[in-house]
C-alpha cells in the first residue's frame, strides 16, 4: 500500500469519535479522511470518499454498525471495505452478527490507543483481527445457532493445517501457535495462507466461525 492508510471513523458519541480522530490522525501512516454518527452516512462516505478501513461503532441512530457492515463488507458486495468494529459491548450479540456481517476485525472501546492503531494497520493489510482474549467466548457462544455448511471441504487440509485452524479458533495469535507448535512465524503465516485458499475464507475471522460451525472446535 503506498501513501497513509485511509480510515473512515463513525461513531455517534461526539467525544469518542474525536479522540479516535485525534489518535488516528497523529500517526504519520494513517490519515483520517471522514468521519460521521450513524451508519447511513458510514455507507455514503465510504462510497465517496473510499477509505482502507472504516473504524466501526455497532449501536448507532439511523442505520446501526451491523447493517452498515453488511452493505460495506458482507456478501455480494462488489468492492468490500475493511471494516474494524470497535465496540464497549464485549460479547454482545451485536458484535457477533457484526463480524459475520463481514467485518475483519473486533476490539473494545476500552483498548489502549496503541491496540487501536496496531488493529487498523493489521486490517488495512489484509489480515484480520479478533481479540485474542475473546474470541473463544465470542464465537462459542453463538455457535450453537449457527446452521452447519452443507459441505465441509476439511478432507483438503493437510493434518498440519487442520491443527493450524484449531489453534487459530482457539484464540491464538501467529506468535503464540508458532510457539506452541515449535515451528516460525513465517512458516505459521503459510499454513494460514493454505487454510484461508483451501476453504474459500477471507480471513481469520472467518476461519474461526468456520471451525465451530463444521464441529472442529467444541
Amino acid at each position: 500500500m503506498t501513501g497513509p492508510i485511509r480510515v473512515l471513523v463513525c461513531d455517534d458519541q461526539p467525544l469518542i469519535r474525536a479522540g479516535f480522530t485525534t489518535i488516528i490522525g497523529a500517526q504519520p501512516d494513517l490519515e483520517v479522511v471522514g468521519e460521521c454518527g450513524n451508519g447511513r452516512l458510514a455507507v455514503e462516505l465510504a462510497g465517496r470518499l473510499k477509505p482502507d478501513v472504516v473504524v466501526m461503532d455497532v449501536r448507532m441512530p439511523v442505520l446501526d454498525g451491523i447493517e452498515a457492515t453488511r452493505l460495506l463488507a458482507g456478501a455480494g458486495v462488489t468492492s468490500p471495505v475493511k471494516v474494524l468494529v470497535v465496540t464497549t459491548f464485549n460479547l454482545d450479540e451485536y458484535v457477533y452478527e457484526a463480524l459475520r456481517a463481514g467485518a475483519s476485525g473486533f476490539l473494545l472501546k476500552d483498548a489502549p490507543p496503541a491496540q487501536l492503531l496496531h488493529g487498523i494497520r493489521t486490517v488495512a493489510s489484509g489480515a484480520a483481527l479478533l481479540a485474542p482474549e475473546v474470541t473463544r467466548q465470542l464465537v462459542g457462544r453463538y455457535a450453537s445457532r449457527i446452521s452447519p455448511p452443507t459441505r465441509t471441504p476439511e478432507g483438503s487440509l493437510t493434518p498440519r493445517e487442520l491443527e493450524v485452524l484449531c489453534l487459530i479458533a482457539s484464540g491464538m495469535s501467529n506468535a503464540e501457535i508458532a510457539t506452541t507448535l515449535v515451528i516460525s512465524p513465517e512458516t505459521v503465516k503459510t499454513y494460514v495462507s493454505r487454510i484461508l485458499t483451501k476453504l474459500d475464507l477471507r480471513d481469520r475471522v472467518q476461519a474461526v466461525v468456520h471451525a465451530y460451525r463444521t464441529g472442529l472446535v467444541a
